[in-house]
């Protein structure tokens, strides 16, 4: 019945697939670069954040070599489908986003600036795609997990569509929703890039800096 359907259109929850009850096997608690954790527990006055910005693999790097940010780790998040697979994701049939989780420590980084990560590592403009990588796993995405990042969420959104708009670009199409559930992906795509240093990374934002407001200077 789904055979041949368009990967750019989003799943209805009654047609997802049921996914599993239990996490995926092998998923590892330390991270390969830096050596902490991926997995909760973490340190006492940590914070997490989820971004979807196209391929995980790129995103995930950008993160981690971001002052302040204590861990990362890449999954899915934004469907319906319980423990995803990679493959059941890129099928379309999850309605999950690949997206990269970041912990980070808010005395060294603010919120904010992870958004101006977030919006000046891609291109928040194109729906259902990255570049070349189409389908609604690759949507750019931000899911929050209180109050305050949605409020810094959706006005560094109108901030920085102002500015897009303004250098002739496409309306921002990024989705901004609370964050369900947070799913981790299988072990090997874990820090991909720094075990595969010469690996695929689809990310390319538009060259448009963020406006003054969501700037990257330290905390």
């Amino acid at each position: 019945m789904l055979f041949g359907r368009d990967k750019s259109q989003m799943i209805s929850s009654d047609r997802a697939l049921p996914g599993r009850p239990t996490p995926l096997p092998g998923v590892p608690e330390e991270h390969y670069v830096t050596g902490h954790r991926i997995q909760p527990p973490f340190p006492a006055g940590l914070e997490t954040a989820v971004f979807g910005m196209g391929c995980f693999w790129g995103a995930e790097r950008l993160f981690w070599q971001t002052h302040g940010v204590y861990s990362t780790a890449v999954g899915y998040a934004g469907g319906f489908t319980d423990n995803p697979t990679y493959e059941e994701t890129c099928s379309g049939l999850t309605g999950h986003a690949e997206v990269v989780l970041v912990v980070y420590d808010p005395a060294q980084v603010r919120y904010e600036q992870l958004l101006t990560v977030f919006w000046e590592g891609h291109d928040p403009t194109q729906g259902m795609r990255q570049g070349n990588d189409r389908g609604t796993q690759y949507r750019s995405a931000i899911y929050w997990t209180d109050d305050a990042q949605r409020e810094a969420a959706e006005a560094s959104a109108k901030t920085y569509g102002d500015t897009l708009r303004a250098a002739r670009h496409g309306a921002i199409t990024t989705e901004i929703a609370p964050l369900r559930v947070f799913f981790y992906a299988e072990d090997y795509h874990q820090q991909y890039l720094a075990k595969v240093p010469n690996g695929y990374c689809g990310l390319g934002g538009t060259g448009i800096s963020c406006p003054v407001g969501t700037s990257t200077e330290r905390a």
